[in-house]
């Protein structure tokens, strides 16, 4: 039977899946009605990746639009059509006369606002079709650049050609076309050889979970303690659950309300109300006066607030 279960979860995807096929494994551990993914990773990449349950998919907007860190190796000298190792290598230079030093001087031209190009590798979709489709059949589609920002870009080391970076940058960032760049402005060319996602929004590295634990949880937990099936069940369901996160822990720097039971009333109409003293206008989490998340709201310019995405059954 399918649960209406909420939250969050942490998942530390393991390389060789799938955003999509880790997502259906952990909804099937979970038993979760509904579920979703926010930010897809690659196969050959391991790291964060948060899965939404229930109500909390309607806010996956926030972790989607997060900033986000990478530990990412690059390998120099050698370049593939993909940008990482999923393809051949199609080329291969010498790596001459490269240090530490080179880096430094390097470096600096990929920190702050950047423009990039979105690899023909990537789930941008032409027509409806994935562009990694098309690549893997030869077809280029002209791309529009875009401007990221790439806060945080170190140099942790540097040898046999192996390059070890920490990565923090906003939304929208390809690491392997920043890895490519890095490599063609060193004249030498590199490619991604280990992705690892360490932190999306507010969320860090120590707060994940491997679908190792929450297999071994959903399948040996309670069946040593000689329960019935329906017993095993629910023993497991407690276990697993305690690793779901409310839904407000995405929106730690968002600014807050609390609503009074009138307030609440109207904007479960899908009225906006006028709060006194609300915040500068903008995003805003919305809460009882006994202190249970609602959603969020905007609040406008005349000072009133606005409902924006709200939990169903709390109002």
């Amino acid at each position: 039977m399918k649960r209406n279960i909420s939250g969050i979860l942490l998942l530390d995807k393991p390389v060789g899946f799938t955003s999509n096929e880790a997502l259906q494994t952990v909804k099937k551990i979970f038993s979760a009605n509904k579920a979703g993914h926010t930010g897809s990773l690659d196969p050959n990449a391991s790291g964060m990746l948060p899965i939404c349950f229930g109500e909390a998919t309607k806010f996956s907007q926030f972790l989607l639009e997060a900033n986000k860190r990478y530990l990412v190796t690059g390998k120099l000298g050698e370049t593939t059509a993909s940008g990482d190792s999923e393809c051949e290598i199609i080329e291969k230079r010498i790596v001459k006369d490269i240090g530490v030093k080179s880096f430094e001087r390097i470096l600096p031209k990929f920190r702050g606002k950047i423009s990039q190009l979105p690899p023909m590798y990537s789930a941008i979709k032409h027509k409806g079709q994935p562009l990694y489709k098309l690549a893997r059949q030869g077809i280029e589609i002209k791309r529009d650049s875009r401007e990221i920002n790439i806060y945080e870009l170190q140099l942790l080391d540097f040898k046999n050609d192996l390059a070890e970076f920490d990565i923090y940058c906003s939304k929208g960032t390809y690491v392997r076309t920043l890895i490519v760049d890095i490599g063609e402005e060193l004249g030498c060319g590199a490619h991604v050889v280990a992705l690892r996602r360490l932190v999306v929004g507010p969320y860090q590295a120590e707060q994940m979970v491997s679908l190792d634990k929450l297999q071994e949880l959903a399948l040996v937990l309670g069946s040593a303690l000689r329960l019935s099936e329906d017993d095993i069940m629910k023993k497991n369901y407690k276990e697993l659950d305690k690793f779901l996160l409310p839904i407000e822990s995405m929106l730690l720097d968002m600014p807050e309300i609390a609503l009074t039971q009138d307030m609440v009333y109207y904007m479960s109409l899908g009225q906006a109300v006028l709060v006194p003293y609300s915040p500068s206008p903008g995003w805003v989490k919305l809460k009882s006066k006994d202190g249970k998340f609602l959603g969020v709201g905007e609040v406008m310019l005349d000072g009133k607030v606005t409902p924006r995405k709200m939990v169903t059954g709390r109002l």
